[in-house]
């Protein structure tokens, strides 16, 4: 399985569904709140090209920001095909 990064924000609504989503899939990530974890945010601007938006996944190295959150996207992006 990937090794998933999930960067995040305590008061994100988007980040909630999406942690909701990989726990309902049985899927292991790491949360890294931004707000919480020094350089965090810099991998997350870096990474979605000047914007500070979450939810931010690191799927092996791949970057994809979700907001709004859509779990079709995130489904295709870590391949778990039609079962979402």
């Amino acid at each position: 399985m990937a090794r998933i990064r999930m960067y995040t924000t305590t008061s994100c609504s988007d980040c909630r569904s999406a942690k909701r989503f990989l726990a309902e899939k049985g899927i292991a990530f790491e949360e890294i709140n931004i707000e919480e974890i020094s350089g965090a945010d810099q991998v997350v601007i870096q990474a979605t090209g000047g914007k500070r938006s979450v939810p931010t996944f690191d799927i092996d190295g791949y970057f994809i920001t979700l907001s709004p959150f859509d779990p079709k996207k995130l489904a295709e992006s870590l391949q778990l095909g039609q079962g979402v």
